[in-house]
This record gives C-alpha cells, sequence and structure tokens, in this order.
C-alpha cells in the first residue's frame, strides 16, 4: 500500500480490484474565493460531513481511497465538466455552484462569483488533477487485477426540500439504473439491504448516481461504479454536524459487509 497527497487530493493506494471515491469531503475555500462569499457559505454546511472518518476502516480491508481538499462550493467533483445538468427538470446546485442545499445565496451582494473564465480556472485547478487521480487509480487497479469497482460514497441531510420530498431513505444505492454496474452486483447488495431491520434504503430512486458514477462505470469495460448516497443521521447529529461514533459503529459493520460483497 502507498499514498499521495498534494494540496488538491490525497490518493491511497490499495490492494484490492476497490477505488472508494469521496468527492465532496473537502471542506478548504481558498482565500481568493472565501473572501467574495458569506459568512454562511464559508462554512461549508453542504459538505459530505466525515465520510472520510465513516470509510477509514476501508483501508485495513486494502480499499484504494481518494479524498479531496477543497470544498464542493469551490467546484463539484461529481459534476460534468461542461456544467449540464445530472437531473434536468429538477433543482440542483451546478459546477460551481451559486447556492446551497437550502436556496441561500452563496456569495454576498455586489461581489465576484464565477464568471466563464473563473469557472474554466477552477476546472483546471481542482476538477481535473481529481479525475486525473480517479481515472489513474482505476486504470492502475484494473491492470492489476482485469476488473476495477468503484465506490462513490456520499452522505447529505435526511431533509433537504429543494431537492426531495419528505425524508429521505437511509441508504441510496445508485447505478444509473443499472448503467453502471452489473445486474448480479447489485441484486446481491439488495438482497443483503433486504435482509437487514435498521435502515431504510432504496435503489436508483431520488440519487441515481453523478457525473463519477455515470461516466466511471462501464461494466463492458470491466470497470462497475455505484454510488451510495447516506442520510446523515445514520452516522452523526445533523444539527450540530458532530460525528457519532456510536451511530457511526453501527452502519460501518453494515458498510463493511458492504464493501466485501462487491469485491468477493
Amino acid at each position: 500500500m502507498s499514498s499521495t497527497a498534494n494540496d488538491i487530493l490525497e490518493l491511497h493506494r490499495g490492494q484490492l480490484p476497490l477505488l472508494i471515491s469521496l468527492p465532496h469531503d473537502g471542506t478548504a475555500i481558498p482565500d481568493d474565493i472565501a473572501e467574495h462569499m458569506l459568512d454562511s457559505a464559508r462554512r461549508v454546511p453542504d459538505t459530505d460531513w466525515h465520510v472520510s472518518t465513516l470509510y477509514d476502516f476501508a483501508r485495513e480491508l486494502g480499499a484504494s481511497l481518494l479524498v479531496p481538499r477543497y470544498s464542493r462550493y469551490v467546484i463539484d467533483l461529481n459534476r460534468p465538466p461542461d456544467g449540464a445538468a445530472l437531473y434536468p427538470g429538477r433543482s440542483e446546485t451546478g459546477l460551481c455552484p451559486l447556492q446551497g442545499f437550502s436556496g441561500e445565496p452563496l456569495y454576498r451582494s455586489g461581489h465576484h462569483s464565477p464568471d466563464a473564465d473563473e469557472v474554466e480556472r477552477r476546472r483546471q485547478r481542482y476538477w481535473q488533477p481529481y479525475h486525473a487521480a480517479l481515472a489513474g487509480e482505476l486504470a492502475r487497479i484494473k491492470s492489476a487485477h482485469g476488473r476495477a469497482l468503484l465506490w462513490e460514497g456520499h452522505s447529505i441531510r435526511s431533509e433537504v426540500p429543494m431537492l426531495f420530498d419528505g425524508r429521505l431513505p437511509d441508504l441510496n444505492l445508485g447505478t444509473a439504473d443499472g448503467a453502471s454496474c452489473g445486474a448480479l452486483r447489485l441484486q446481491a447488495l439488495e438482497a443483503l439491504l433486504s435482509a437487514q431491520q435498521h435502515y431504510s434504503w432504496v435503489s436508483n430512486g431520488r440519487f441515481k448516481g453523478g457525473y463519477i458514477t455515470r461516466h466511471y462505470g462501464r461494466p463492458h469495460e470491466g470497470v462497475e461504479a455505484i454510488q451510495l448516497e447516506l442520510a446523515q443521521s445514520t452516522y452523526m447529529d445533523e444539527r450540530s454536524q458532530r460525528y457519532d461514533a456510536v451511530r457511526a459503529g453501527r452502519l460501518q459493520a453494515l458498510l463493511r459487509r458492504m464493501l466485501e460483497l462487491v469485491v468477493a
């Protein structure tokens, strides 16, 4: 195993045919961007809080982990580079978001918000290196094992009216309606979730997988991709954003079984 880190990302290389990507774990905002933002935006409330801590156990399993440093407010690593909508006709934030999940603006009135040149600068500075590392690690894994499995780890508040109605199921599997992952692997995961009683779940519901899942998941080429969107109430206190080791430990036991299943 080995690890590399720079000012954009950290990549831990494991020995299994499994890469866990956590594109919304980052919280940093460069000073030249933060100075134009509201104080509320600088607190990056829409972060996938603590997912790198939650998935840290996967290192000992032998998985590779890819974790960014910068917030999705700088640029969303799980959006297409051209900013195309993932869910046409539904509310969503863009490649360089101008508002948060609660609909509030991110930038101060009268201050600079990203124009086309700034979006392109951020794409090259932050988006491209992450995707180069992701593609490179998948290629390394496939070369070593003949196949690769990409696991997209995400989380979100259990209630976000701008994005979905009501309360989100605890675990939300996304495989682009089956296009990014083989049917047998998805069926095995669904069977595992059906057999447990503690968490609610859905497959290809509101969250079907973002750009990373849809772009890199190519089962016919030996690379499968699965997104798991977790309701944050399953492992943390959503109001205080405090990590809850008891809740997290219970969830990690199930996550471990899921990861072991997909690489079996």
